[in-house]
């Protein structure tokens, strides 16, 4: 009996190893082992820390710096877009203000220009914070580089339209080359402006029709709501009229235009009495001008158009059609008038002719057979 636990410690403490398909032991870890390797991390931890904390720290730096400048940068970015808006705004009421162009263009121009140059920025300062928070783990970028530089290429070959719409769409929001309420001439379309984007803009035609103008398509702009306009009414008269009192007569509409409103307001200028323009043998064609609000000749001119017509009616001044006009239809000579009726016996049927013929010889009837 006292050598069975015997046996029993012997057995567990040399125990036979399992067979394994090998015909070889497996390693069993003891706790030796385990002891040397935490000794080991613990000693390759001790070697590293240092390194692990410069390159933390240097990554926190790294990121707080660019966010730091980042939101410095987009803050002066926007302070000084708010100071060109309250400039421009300064200059309301004033001459200078005139040439300017209205809030809501004004407004968007600015919040175009802001968002460009912010995106800009942000691009920048974090492309290069993320490009030293790479060489911080001792990563090459060279090849990194060449390869973002190769899809680059790739990408601008690709999309070649794209980018040349979106470049010509900042240069022409940094340029101001037209705004929204602008009325353009694009070449391939125009109208009014109703949205101005980096690729696309927006026209209404006159039949009311949108138009998707691509920015890069546009060769050549025809701006007419910048400056000022011309409001040019051509008016046809006699050529007997007595050419001082229709001078006259348009210098008192002209006048009298001038001062009410809201004309006063759409004239830039007096309106002025250039002289003749043409004169033909039953006419003569007198030229008056204005010079306009950006956008309203053509409201100008229809009112001129009614002023002077009630104006010349009132100092009995005919308007006749144009230089190809008859002096006065209504008081010419009828052609017919001195032509004589047709008579009767020219009518070779009527009874007066066959009575007024002479009596035609009859031929003899042929004799019998």
């Amino acid at each position: 009996m006292s050598s069975l636990p015997a046996a029993l410690t012997a057995a567990g403490a040399s125990p036979s190893p399992s067979p394994s398909p090998s015909g070889s032991a497996p390693a069993v870890p003891t706790l030796q082992d385990a002891q040397e390797s935490a000794t080991n991390a613990a000693s390759w931890v001790e070697q590293n820390w240092q390194t692990w904390l410069a390159m933390g720290l240097q990554i926190l730096l790294v990121l707080a710096v660019a966010v730091a400048l980042r939101a410095v940068v987009r803050r002066a970015i926007t302070k000084l877009i708010d100071r060109m808006n309250r400039t421009a705004q300064a200059v309301d009421g004033t001459a200078l203000g005139g040439l300017l162009v209205n809030a809501e263009r004004r407004r968007q121009r600015a919040a175009a220009i802001g968002s460009v140059l912010r995106s800009v920025a942000s691009f920048v300062i974090l492309g290069t914070a993320a490009l030293m928070v790479l060489s911080t783990f001792k990563i090459d970028l060279a090849p990194l580089l060449a390869s973002a530089g190769v899809a680059g290429v790739a990408i601008g070959f690709g999309a070649r339209n794209l980018v040349t719409d979106f470049l010509s769409g900042v240069f022409m929001i940094l340029e101001d080359q037209y705004g929204v309420g602008d009325t353009i001439d694009a070449g391939v379309a125009s109208g009014e402006v109703i949205e101005v984007g980096l690729r696309v803009t927006k026209l209404r035609g006159e039949n009311g029709e949108i138009w998707y103008v691509r920015n890069g398509e546009v060769k050549r702009i025809g701006n007419l709501s910048q400056g000022w306009a011309t409001a040019g009414v051509d008016v046809t008269v006699r050529a007997s009229e007595d050419l001082e009192r229709v001078r006259a007569t348009l210098d008192e509409v002209a006048e009298k235009m001038g001062k009410e409103e809201p004309w006063n307001e759409l004239l830039w200028g007096p309106v002025q009495v250039l002289g003749l323009d043409s004169v033909l043998i039953d006419s003569m064609v007198v030229r008056v001008s204005a010079k306009t609000m950006p956008g309203k000749s053509v409201t100008v001119e229809r009112e001129l158009r009614w002023r002077i017509k009630r104006a010349f009616d009132a100092a009995s001044i005919r308007i006749v059609g144009g230089a190809t006009a008859v002096e006065d239809q209504a008081d010419a000579p009828d052609p017919t008038a001195t032509v004589a009726a047709p008579s009767v016996y020219a009518n070779a049927d009527s009874p007066q002719s066959a009575a007024a013929s002479p009596i035609a010889a009859q031929r003899p009837a042929p004799p019998a057979k």
